[in-house]
């Protein structure tokens, strides 16, 4: 990918540098499109063929670029050689360009990218993602969101890499707070309630065993004693929790396919029950386990006594705790989610408020299409809007949240990328295939065709840095960008009334431009909507 144009430079760079083509190639980048001149295809940073360039100044470094752009030669791929700011330049032939890119973002279709050059030599893994770990027998917080759909993206990336992903769900679904919801149900729970409305009849126990056992001592020693039933792998006990863990699991299923997310395994806290207690065993055989006068069980961090790296592993009755269980990764925080109702808590309610305020923008837009499920279509752009306000910056930086900007159908928004998407899928329709067999790719010449040629082109390097860093915003900046040229190319480059081998190279670029736009939504969470 970049469709062999960048071996091809390579090639040509290593016999004039005496390097091998493979040490280049990461070196050649695509340029990114300017508005207002039309750029070269590819640039070669002279700067990085220097181990150490220290010692350059940037008029050197201009010197050598001017040398080097000398030394090479135009052939039947490169049309055109010039120097920048330090950086050869290399425009590749136009008719070239137009007709191998096309070529193969239909060939490659959600592979584009993924053949490039760039991951050659990536090795193939076996890796673990775990994410979203909401707590059971309580309803889906909202603040769970996040890590569900960073994990989602995460995982949707490493498997069109071609590794072998694992998703796991690692589920809160182990500690104290067990014993004051098993304690809970058996003092107010009911059966029926339990089996009508799960989640919901749990949170109401658990909230009520809380406030007894605040004013009971008795109901907080019960609940001790049931945690330590569970830990002891009572059978009775151990049942009951089973039942809360299957009940929640079977909730959660049902908004994970609304989110579009799925996972291999749920697996949790629970599991490391009886290993936490080799963790305690191994920690104390070298002499690293501290008992503090009442009676808990400490490990100090720091080596030195320093209090505030002291941290508790074992509760005086034996339990287990959080920190002997689990790896805890921090990313940034959303404020100011809220409903009309007021502040959110669970993420049920942020779904339906989307489908809801969806549905009635769609229904103020005059353009809006008879849909059959306009529930599904509503939910798919709305949640589309929330990821992509949610990736658009750093995962660990903090954002605030806005409805108002979450919806808007133009700017840099989720429900652009998918509004773009479904018109471009609708001149797909309009004028069918037809057209699609009269290509004469010599009639893509005009600036924007040339623009959105080039923005294909970089779709591998941009892949590239997201999987180097897990960071989605590389991707979301992309198409966005993509979306904005497509509406630019819409309003300029007619398909309707327009001589066939026109008409049938434009819709060929069109269709190229929703299927690099598809696959980019997907690895991103996005299920692009095809009516809207």
């Amino acid at each position: 990918m970049a469709c062999g144009f960048r071996r091809s430079i390579a090639c040509q760079l290593s016999r004039v540098l005496d390097l091998p083509p493979e040490n280049l190639i990461k070196s050649i980048s695509a340029v990114p499109i300017s508005k207002k001149e039309e750029v070269a295809d590819f640039q070669l940073s002279v700067d990085s063929l220097l181990e150490n360039n220290n010692g350059h100044s940037r008029p050197d470094m201009q010197v050598q670029a001017t040398r080097l752009a000398e030394k090479l030669k135009c052939d039947t791929v490169v049309s055109e050689i010039s120097t920048g700011q330090g950086t050869v330049n290399f425009k590749i032939n136009r008719e070239l360009l137009t007709k191998t890119v096309l070529q193969q973002v239909i060939e490659d279709g959600p592979k584009y990218g993924l053949k490039s050059e760039l991951f050659s030599d990536l090795p193939q893994k076996k890796i673990v993602v775990e994410f979203s770990s909401p707590n059971v027998a309580k309803k889906f917080h909202v603040g769970h969101l996040r890590s569900t759909i960073i994990g989602n993206f995460i995982a949707n990336l490493k498997e069109a890499l071609g590794h072998q992903v694992t998703r796991i769900n690692y589920l809160g679904d182990w500690g104290m707070q067990f014993g004051l919801l098993g304690t809970g149900f058996q003092l107010f729970g009911y059966e029926e309630k339990l089996q009508s409305n799960p989640l919901q009849h749990l949170f109401e126990v658990y909230v009520q065993v809380n406030k007894e056992a605040a004013d009971d001592k008795s109901v907080a020693k019960s609940a001790r004693e049931f945690f330590q039933r569970l830990e002891l792998g009572d059978m009775q006990a151990l049942a009951l929790w089973q039942k809360f863990r299957d009940l929640s699991i079977e909730e959660y299923v049902r908004i994970y396919k609304r989110l579009g997310v799925h996972f291999d395994e749920y697996s949790g806290e629970s599991f490391y029950r009886e290993k936490s207690q080799e963790v305690l065993k191994l920690l104390d055989s070298k002499g690293l386990l501290q008992k503090t006068i009442k009676g808990t069980a400490v490990v100090d961090l720091s080596g030195n006594g320093d209090p505030s790296s002291i941290c508790t592993v074992m509760r005086s009755d034996g339990t287990s705790l959080y920190a002997t269980r689990c790896q805890h990764v921090p990313f940034g925080v959303v404020q100011g989610m809220k409903t009309r109702r007021g502040d959110v808590t669970f993420l049920e309610d942020v779904l339906n408020e989307i489908q809801l305020r969806m549905l009635q923008n769609m229904a103020s837009i005059k353009t809006t299409k008879e849909l059959e499920n306009p529930q599904e279509t509503a939910e798919r752009v709305g949640l589309a809007a929330l990821i992509i306000q949610d990736f658009k910056g750093l995962l660990l930086s903090d954002y605030q949240f806005s409805w108002d900007r979450v919806f808007q159908s133009r700017g840099d928004t989720g429900v652009f990328l998918q509004y773009t998407h479904a018109r471009l899928h609708s001149l797909e329709e309009t004028f069918g295939c037809g057209y699609l067999n009269d290509c004469n790719t010599a009639c893509l010449q005009e600036p924007q065709s040339v623009s959105i040629l080039q923005h294909l082109l970089r779709f591998d390097e941009v892949l590239y840095r997201s999987s180097q860093d897990l960071q989605p915003r590389h991707i979301v900046s992309y198409l966005l960008t993509l979306s904005h040229l497509a509406a630019v190319a819409h309003k300029t480059l007619h398909v309707k009334d327009s001589p066939p081998e026109v008409a049938g190279a434009r819709l060929h670029l069109f269709r190229a431009v929703r299927s690099v736009l598809a696959n980019g939504m997907k690895l991103l969470g996005i299920t692009p909507v095809c009516r809207m």
